[in-house]
């Protein structure tokens, strides 16, 4: 089991090592969001210079890469967000993976 201090410093990591990304998306007025390791970002210029940045980004860090998906329909978390003629629409989504039962609530299962 690691420390209760690991995510802090996994986050600290991580935060320096997005800042040119994040400098980038301000400049721009895109959007970047990232939860522990899952990244969401908005891109309005062409998908070969998103390539070059993201496989840019790759190079920053022996141990930090990239695996990256670009579409107008792209799951994050639990929330599918799809492009609709430039407006970001919301819906649930369920990962194939994962199994459709919900604890009971009455369970003792800890909350």
């Amino acid at each position: 089991m690691g420390s209760s201090f690991t995510l802090t410093l996994a986050n600290i990591f991580m935060w320096k090592w997005q800042k040119e990304l994040v400098r980038r998306q301000d400049m721009t007025c895109e959007y970047y969001g990232r939860y522990i390791d899952d990244v969401f970002m908005t891109w309005n210029k062409s998908e070969n210079a998103l390539k070059q940045i993201l496989e840019n980004a790759n190079t920053w860090h022996p141990n930090i890469k990239l695996e990256y998906k670009i579409g107008k329909s792209l799951p994050f978390l639990d929330i599918l967000l799809t492009n609709i003629n430039g407006t970001l629409s919301t819906s649930v989504y369920h990962k194939p993976a994962a199994e459709p039962y919900v604890v009971p609530f009455i369970s003792d299962h800890p909350r």
